[in-house]
This record gives C-alpha cells, structure tokens and sequence, in this order.
C-alpha cells in the first residue's frame, strides 16, 4: 500500500463519528498490554467476519474520542513491530496475525495502523483460548449468538452444489 493510500485510509478512518466494530483508536503513546492487545485482535477479526469486511483497523497513535493524532512510541524499531506478528499467531486459532502493520510519520507523532483480517468463513478467532467481540466500543466477550452465526458459514455455503 502506498503512503497517499494509507493516507486517505487514515483520514477516513479519523473522519468517523465514532469507534465501531470494526475500527478502534489507542493513544498508546509508550507502551500497550500485550494481552490487551491481542483481546482486541480476536474481538475485531470476528466482527470484520460478521460484519461482511476483509479487514478491521487497530490504530495506534489516535485519541479516541476527537481522534486527533498524538502519537504512539509503542515498539520504536520495526523488527520488534515485525515480530509482533508471530507474538500473535502463537496466541491465536490457526496462528492467524496481522495483515500488515503500517507505520506513518506524521507531523504530530508516529501513527500505527494494524490491518487485522475477518476471522475466515465458519471459524471464529480466540486469542489464548478465549473469543472476544465488540459491543459498540466495548471489549467483550464473544457471545453465543455470534458464535453460533460465524459457525453456521461452513454450513450455508455447500461447495459441493456448485458447478
């Protein structure tokens, strides 16, 4: 992806009224909870995947309120950015992890963009075991319903039907 386009993502993101299901802002301006952090993997994979998106955005760097950018120190040098994507896949189902992690240099701090992808078709993701969600801008945990409605993916697409 280039910077104009991840840019323009930036700025459409900033641009919502709000967090959703699909995109949440930390300021982590030092530092952020490894667990924390992988919570919110499982919680925005499962919902891009029911949401009908390919992907979610974990922003670090952004305020989350007025989403003003105030910059993120969170692991500095890229290979511990890079290394990131194993720490993950080691915690979660099938060893799923990041996309891409994007870094850009703004004029008012270091912003991070983590691509996370949908939990695959009938597979919701966990992280150390548990499954998580969102519920507005609230982390929660996966209930039932959302569960049972990633779940029944597998069963409504018959490969076998299809010419």
């Amino acid at each position: 992806m280039t910077p104009k386009q991840l840019l323009d993502i930036l700025s459409s993101l900033r641009s919502l009224s709000a967090e959703n299901e699909v995109v949440e802002f930390k300021e982590a301006k030092n530092n952020y909870d490894f667990t924390k952090l992988g919570k919110y993997f499982s919680a925005l994979s499962n919902e891009a995947n029911l949401c009908g998106k390919p992907f979610a955005w974990l922003v670090f760097g952004v305020e989350d309120k007025k989403h003003s950018i105030v910059g993120s120190q969170f692991r500095p040098k890229r290979k511990d950015l890079d290394s990131l994507k194993g720490e993950i896949a080691n915690k979660t189902t099938n060893r799923i992890s990041f996309i891409e992690i994007y870094e850009l240099q703004e004029p008012e701090g270091r912003v991070l963009m983590f691509q996370i992808p949908a939990a695959p078709k009938g597979i919701p993701v966990a992280f150390d075991g548990h499954y998580y969600a969102r519920d507005g801008e609230e982390l929660v945990p996966l209930n039932i319903e959302k569960i049972e409605r990633i779940r029944a993916q597998s069963i409504l697409e018959d490969w076998s039907a299809a010419i």
